[in-house]
């Protein structure tokens, strides 16, 4: 599904991703790992072209996100993208929020918009939120909102940036089950996380990133269990 051929991204003279050469299939969940400062939201960004790479090649389906006269919007609707802090408008409630991008972008009618909304909301549990804004909303419901609010667009992929990061711990489990569904009902998933047993239960291949680079990847049982890099083992004898 996508297809990354050797990715380098600079700011100024600092270089943050080293020659990345990565592939992600339909239906794999691929959690990233790994310290911080060592690449990975600007790995997870360059995927759908929220940072330009500095140079090489990134494929969604076959198409050149890279390639200037691709239309990056359009392909940026088969992407959904949550990040650590919501991205919600605060101006906005909750039914407004998510179904803004659907109807301005004519692929849905208000009416069809809103009765998709509410039923994404039921899955998450938040339908009693529909009419609320995001001020009167915990940490954990913002983001499980700010899932729904991707999944409206029908994304063919879902990248999720550290997105429990900035929650209390007591709301981190609430987002995770929703994740784990999500991965449960087969969508692709591209996850940089903290959270290892996350990572273990859900992700069907780890990377693991250092220095700009993947430098070790394999299934969960692999890296947590077996890691062979030196680095690997002494990043998760400290988060294990």
């Amino acid at each position: 599904m996508i297809d990354v051929k050797d990715l380098h991204k600079s700011f100024e003279e600092k270089e943050v991703l080293c020659g990345i050469t990565e592939h992600i299939d339909q239906g794999e969940k691929v959690v990233i790992i790994g310290p911080s400062g060592s690449g990975k939201s600007t790995f997870l960004r360059c995927l759908n072209m929220l940072e330009t790479p500095t140079s090489g090649e990134i494929l969604f389906k076959g198409v050149s996100m890279t390639d200037p006269a691709t239309d990056i919007n359009k392909m940026r609707q088969k992407m959904g993208m949550v990040f650590q802090h919501f991205n919600l408008f605060n101006n906005l409630n909750i039914m407004d929020n998510m179904t803004l991008a659907p109807v301005q972008l004519k692929l849905k009618s208000k009416a069809e918009a809103e009765r998709d909304a509410l039923d994404l909301l039921r899955r998450v549990n938040l339908e009693d939120k529909a009419e609320a804004y995001p001020s009167q909303l915990s940490g954990g419901q913002k983001q499980r909102i700010a899932i729904v609010r991707s999944l409206a667009m029908h994304p063919e992929v879902m990248l999720f940036d550290e997105p429990t990061s900035a929650l209390d711990p007591e709301m981190v489990g609430e987002v995770l089950d929703v994740m784990k569904k999500l991965a449960e009902q087969g969508m692709t998933m591209v996850v940089v996380t903290h959270e290892m047993g996350f990572a273990r239960e859900v992700g069907s291949r780890i990377l693991f990133m250092d220095g700009g680079q993947i430098t070790e990847q394999g299934t969960p049982s692999e890296i947590f269990d077996h890691p062979r890099m030196p680095r690997t083992k002494d990043f998760l004898s400290k988060v294990l």
